[in-house]
């Protein structure tokens, strides 16, 4: 008798400890300072193939991985909201999103109002042409008497790079479009002269719109990196997983789907 109450004392215990551990670890959990408690919201605009796009009524892609792995991390469960590129970061600051990834570029204007992670892939914005283009480099663009007209994805880093370097210079009009799609679509028609966009996408396109493609020479390189409100404190819990995954070779194997050496 005494033997099955020590059984049962233990069996008791046992159950104890192991609800206390759950209980402690939901504690963890509860702790991360997410918009849902015990979900990770992630912002973006899934028209940017490799990055973010739907396939088979799922958003996939670099972006969608890397993020699913960094909620993994955290115990938390991802949940991507797709909008519009230029309310993205709008959802992060006013607290609708806990994070923003998008192929995002950390650049100063952005800076004011968002915070960063580590950077986890680098971005070359390119140029898309139609086959025949008088328009052969990169240099042409800069040209005195340069007056192309360009199609970007509003409020990308392409628009934003062509608007400083080429529209507030005189030397271009710049053609905002919702998405890149939209923009090389106009290329396609003769509505703009040319797209600047993303390498990666820019492949994409080029492959679906026969009689276009991308010049040699690149307009900028920049690095991705994921953007939080400003002061959020979860930044610091997303930057140390991504860290990690980058450390383990997750990251880059995750890279290394999407985009292949062809």
């Amino acid at each position: 008798m005494k033997k099955v109450m020590r059984i049962l004392v233990m069996t008791v215990a046992l159950s104890m400890l192991a609800t206390a551990l759950f209980a402690c670890n939901r504690g963890v959990e509860s702790k991360l300072p997410t918009v849902e408690p015990g979900i990770l919201i992630m912002a973006t605009n899934a028209e940017f193939p490799p990055y973010e796009f739907w396939e088979g009524g799922k958003i996939v892609g670099i972006d969608a991985e890397i993020a699913e792995a960094i909620a993994g991390k955290l115990g938390l469960t991802l949940r991507i909201d797709d909008m519009d590129f230029n309310a993205i970061l709008a959802a992060v600051t006013a607290g609708r999103a806990d994070m923003a990834m998008a192929g995002l570029t950390i650049t100063e204007d952005r800076m004011e109002s968002v915070d960063f992670s580590t950077s986890y892939a680098t971005g070359v914005q390119v140029i898309i042409v139609r086959e025949g283009s008088p328009i052969t480099s990169v240099d042409d663009l800069f040209e005195d008497d340069a007056n192309f007209d360009i199609g970007v994805q509003d409020s990308t880093t392409g628009d934003l790079y062509t608007t400083w370097d080429l529209e507030d210079e005189g030397l271009a009009t710049i053609y905002r479009y919702k998405r890149g799609a939209d923009a090389v679509q106009a290329l396609v028609t003769g509505r703009v002269d040319l797209v600047v966009i993303d390498n990666e996408p820019a492949r994409a396109f080029v492959a679906m719109n026969p009689g276009l493609l991308i010049l040699d020479t690149e307009f900028a390189v920049e690095d991705y990196a994921i953007a939080f409100a400003k002061g959020s404190s979860l930044r610091d819990a997303v930057d140390e997983a991504l860290r990690a995954l980058i450390d383990d070779g997750t990251v880059q194997r995750i890279v290394d789907k999407y985009i292949t050496s062809d």
